[in-house]
Order: C-alpha cells, then sequence, then structure tokens
C-alpha cells in the first residue's frame, strides 16, 4: 500500500511539473524577439536651456564631466559637414528577423526622432542639415506633420517598431539628420 501511494505521489507530481511547464513553454515560444537601438546625445545644459528653454537639455551623465556639446557648437560642426559623433544611434546596423520588436531607447540629454525614411537626407532644421542637404519628404513639416510627431522620443522615452517587411528599412533623426540607422529584416 505504501509504495502505491508513493508511486501515486510521485505521478501527480511529475504531472503537476510537466503541466506547470508547458504553459511557460508555449508562452515563451509565442514571445516576440526584441532588439534595442539606443539615441544618444551630448547636449550641454547650460547651452541648451538658455536658448531652448529649461530642461530641453536633461543631460546628467557626461555633463558633470565636462563631456559636452554646446549649442554653438552643434550647429557650427552640423553646418560644416562634420557633425558631433555624439549625437548616434547605436548600433548603426541591425539585423533581425522578422516580428522582431525593435525599441528605441533615448539615452541622451534632448529629444530626436526615429523615422523610417525612403532614402537619408536633410531634416527640419536646415541649420543642422550637413552642406547641400536639403529636408527629405519624410522630415518635412517637423512636428507638425502627425508621421514625424509620433516617431518622437523624449530623454528617458522609448518606442516599439513593429511590422518590419523582410529587406532593408532606414531610419533617422528628423532633428539631427546625421543620427542614421539600417535595419535588415530576413
Amino acid at each position: 500500500m505504501r509504495i502505491l501511494a508513493i508511486r501515486l505521489l510521485a505521478t501527480f507530481f511529475v504531472s503537476a511539473v510537466t503541466l506547470g511547464f508547458v504553459p511557460a513553454a508555449v508562452a515563451q515560444a509565442k514571445t516576440p524577439s526584441v532588439a534595442q537601438v539606443v539615441a544618444l546625445d551630448e547636449c550641454d545644459p547650460h547651452t541648451f536651456n538658455k536658448v531652448l528653454g529649461p530642461d530641453f537639455c536633461h543631460n546628467i551623465a557626461l555633463g558633470v564631466l565636462g563631456y559636452t556639446t554646446t549649442l554653438s557648437d552643434l550647429f557650427t560642426k552640423a553646418a560644416a559637414g562634420t557633425p558631433d559623433p555624439g549625437w548616434d544611434f547605436e548600433p548603426d546596423t541591425v539585423k533581425i528577423k522578422e516580428g522582431t520588436i525593435l525599441t528605441v531607447v533615448d539615452q541622451g540629454g534632448e529629444p530626436h526622432t526615429f523615422t523610417e525614411v525612403a532614402d537619408f537626407g536633410g531634416g527640419f532644421i536646415p541649420q543642422l542639415n550637413g552642406p547641400g542637404e536639403h529636408t527629405i519628404p519624410e522630415c518635412a513639416g517637423g512636428f507638425g506633420k502627425v508621421a514625424v510627431a509620433r516617431t518622437r522620443l523624449l530623454q528617458g522615452s522609448q518606442l516599439q517598431v513593429t511590422g518590419l517587411s523582410p529587406g532593408e528599412h532606414l531610419f533617422q533623426c528628423c532633428i539631427h539628420p546625421w543620427m542614421r540607422v539600417k535595419v535588415e529584416v530576413k
């Protein structure tokens, strides 16, 4: 009788463990993959906020160490065709499978956009476009255009891009147009 009771308990235990893991395994199989892109910048809070308003730039990471770019330097470098490399999307190229969720996080100090474009080009602030670069159609109208406004990232925020079809997709910041990412979907 005792052996029968032990076998019965063992059977219940194995069944409970198996059934407990099955829903988790099924849920895990249905969970899509996630890839991340990070928006970075090195805005100088003092010069940016003086011109653009209080709390525009929230650079708390490197500002204390003096690793920042003033607002005038940002415009000067962009006009010269040598934009500040501290303003960047990382990584520059992302390779994902179809169905993967692309999460974009703004870890910089100021706003950005993550706008899909047909071809890389100029953003909606002409003074930040490189020499000879003109505002591309996807960025025209700035935040007055819903398609651009919905791709806006504020400092510390994130957005998710879903439903990318197989092929190559180009994304750029419509404010700082040298911030660019190529997404390859298999």
